[in-house]
């Protein structure tokens, strides 16, 4: 086997920026300036998460083995289910690849406390056919851990390309609503589940406690020849309680300046937060209680003077995208997040906050025909 590490890299699809180091390269979807003016720890971790990462590539390679450090935070006593990869062959999606060979990082949920376990480096294989004809194989990388790839290898005089692009770009920035570390596999995130259906090539920003209107992520996304916008936006300011409504409205409005600086007649749809009970008529900030259940925070009246509830931020955006159209901006548009994901719905949503598998299925097949389908916004 010989390593095609550089030539891999070449055909990585869904990264922003990558930092390389002994221990190996580490892609990450965030701009590599804005991260590190930020310098935030949290922020560093889910941006080196590669919800919707992948290589796509033109090979004549029969297989490929893959190493990679998979740094996974889970519950102190409880086992990990593995990091997922995907494989698609000739656009024909392969059954997942699973390794529990991970570097864990265990969270105290009572506490709060973190103890890093031992560093298992995994390689993974993937058989890609037994001739050596090229393809076009995409290999879909994990949702949940953060990761850095150490090497890529193919059989000894194999060639390895970037493949043409699988559509037309769409970018979507949002929270771990859009990063889904809960979905079964790589191509069963909302995000890209519609993509592949869409025929579109992904670019996911969904930034698991990260999508706080950050100037640098607007400027990303303008930066980007997209073809279509999403925008999930409110959760997090929520959940951070981060802003009020005198910072969140003028923050939505200069992300939104930002991007029609670089795509001025480009469809923008923003999503409002998808439902949330102990949220919805409570202001943040949420913690995640001992039984894994997440919760506001008790606070003086007082204190709660401009601060946002869901329901609160919902209104907002509804009214700001309205005024928005009513200036000109007549492709800026929105989704109703409880029209995804709504009070009917929280049977799937098992910390109360975060849908599971079967919540994110169902938000794909509610988000495509608003999105991409005859009437919607991107048609």
């Amino acid at each position: 086997m010989q390593s095609v590490l550089d030539r891999a890299l070449d055909c990585v699809v869904g990264a922003l920026g990558k930092t390389t180091d002994p221990t190996g390269v580490t892609l990450h979807r965030s701009p590599d300036s804005g991260r590190a003016r930020l310098a935030d720890r949290a922020f560093d971790f889910t941006s080196a998460v590669p919800s919707g990462v992948r290589l796509e590539m033109l090979t004549d390679a029969t297989e490929l083995e893959l190493d990679a450090r998979l740094t996974v935070v889970q519950p102190l006593g409880l086992p990990s289910p593995g990091s997922v990869f995907d494989l698609v062959v000739d656009g024909e999606l392969r059954e997942p690849v699973v390794t529990t060979q991970e570097s864990p990082v265990f969270v105290d949920l009572a506490t709060g406390s973190l103890e890093t376990g031992p560093d298992a480096p995994a390689t993974v294989r993937f058989r890609l056919g037994p001739r050596a004809v090229e393809r076009r194989v995409e290999i879909w990388l994990p949702v949940t851990p953060a990761l850095t790839l150490i090497d890529v290898r193919v059989p000894d005089g194999a060639s390895v390309r970037p493949a043409p692009a699988s559509g037309p770009l769409w970018v979507h920035y949002g929270s771990s609503i859009s990063q889904c570390s809960d979905a079964e596999r790589p191509t069963s995130t909302w995000p890209a589940a519609v993509a592949r259906s869409a025929g579109r090539s992904l670019v996911n920003l969904g930034l698991g406690g990260q999508c706080q209107l950050d100037p640098f992520m607007a400027r990303a996304v303008r930066d980007l020849p997209a073809s279509a916008i999403s925008l999930e936006l409110g959760i997090n300011v929520h959940n951070a309680d981060s802003m009020r409504e005198r910072a969140f409205v003028p923050a939505l409005h200069g992300f939104l300046d930002t991007i029609r600086d670089g795509h001025p007649r480009t469809p923008v749809l923003i999503i409002s937060p998808i439902v949330c009970p102990a949220a919805e008529q409570r202001p943040g900030p949420t913690l995640v209680g001992s039984d894994g259940m997440v919760h506001t925070v008790e606070r003086p009246a007082g204190l709660a003077l401009g601060a946002l509830t869901l329901t609160r931020i919902r209104e907002l955006l509804a009214r700001h995208v309205e005024q928005r159209r009513e200036e000109g901006d007549d492709r800026l548009h929105l989704v109703d997040g409880t029209t995804l994901f709504g009070p009917d719905d929280v049977a799937d949503l098992p910390d109360g906050l975060h849908p599971n598998a079967a919540g994110y299925a169902r938000m794909a097949e509610r988000f495509l025909p608003l999105s991409f389908g005859g009437a919607g916004a991107f048609a």
